[in-house]
């Protein structure tokens, strides 16, 4: 992301942090967080909508409860999203994808940073789903996390932290595609009109194309990864009931909910989608501005 420029023909920038797009992403993530634990508790509960979700919890856990897990959240955002928006620059510039590149060669840049990402974030992805879904289990099935590092420490080696890494990385692929390549593109197409500068109004307007687009095609594997990390949770006791793959959650999901499951949670995976990409992104671009501001002050002073 650190390649978007103002203008088609604006002149090259040094590049940014590595980092940015990570803490951007972290921000986003910490204000959006009762959105995504109501997002992942539709998925894994038999909670039936989003308003039920959000007062069962307060109801049980208080307020506080909206944030449970959000170390988790924390270690998953600081792991993936450094990741992904370092390898879309990367990938972008491996591709020669420059200013006036095709939306193709922008979603295969996202594709690869997707994949890699989707693999490095995948132990912080599982301790996110299962420090946000373990107050939503009965007493008995809960795993009594303390926060994510107690998590990593308690979890059995490697073995359970790469369970549901294919649907992660596939997931990671698909909004990589679209969130990060379509808010390139739109925020490009915008700038082409009259109606928009390079400010507030035209990342605003960016995001929102980049979040729905992101939501809808991300939906069908967002499903499958909160659900398959949840089965791998469970104890040997328990492995009777475990969904032990893909294949077999989705052989599940279709005979007890029909082809529309993949869809499920659609509604606040949007309202926590949208508000986050439009938030990841506003703060990404003013952190830049933040970066240009002292990059032009030190010139300044040398």
């Amino acid at each position: 992301m650190a390649s978007t420029t103002t203008t088609v023909n604006a002149p090259k920038k040094a590049p940014y942090p590595f980092w940015l797009g990570g803490v951007a992403a972290t921000i986003a993530a910490s204000v959006t967080h009762p959105l995504d634990l109501t997002k992942v508790r539709l998925q894994t509960s038999g909670d039936k909508g989003m308003v039920e979700s959000l007062k069962k919890t307060v109801r049980t856990a208080g307020v506080r409860g909206l944030f449970d897990g959000i170390s988790g959240t924390w270690m998953r955002q600081m792991s993936y999203s450094v990741c992904r928006f370092w390898a879309y620059d990367e990938s972008k510039t491996l591709l020669g994808a420059g200013p006036s590149a095709p939306p193709w060669k922008l979603a295969l840049a996202g594709c690869m940073a997707g994949g890699i990402a989707g693999f490095v974030g995948n132990p912080g992805e599982i301790l996110m789903v299962r420090l946000q879904a373990d107050m939503a289990k009965p007493v008995d099935k809960r795993l009594n996390y303390k926060n994510c590092f107690d998590g990593l420490f308690r979890a059995k080696g490697f073995s359970s932290l790469g369970r549901g890494v294919g649907p992660n990385v596939v997931r990671a692929i698909l909004m990589n595609a679209s969130q990060l390549a379509s808010y390139d593109f739109f925020k490009r197409e915008l700038l082409k009109t009259p109606y928009f500068e390079d400010n507030m109004a035209c990342h605003v307007a960016a995001s929102f194309g980049a979040g729905t687009v992101a939501t809808t095609v991300c939906s069908p594997a967002d499903v499958l990864k909160a659900r398959q990390p949840l089965g791998s949770c469970l104890t040997i006791a328990d492995a009777d009931i475990a969904l032990r793959s893909t294949l077999e959650v989705i052989r599940n999901s279709l005979r007890n909910e029909g082809p529309m499951f993949v869809f499920k949670g659609w509604v606040p995976a949007w309202v926590r989608l949208q508000p986050t990409t439009i938030l990841i992104f506003v703060t990404f671009e003013q952190l830049k501005n933040v970066v240009d501001w002292t990059r032009e002050h030190r010139n300044k002073k040398a």
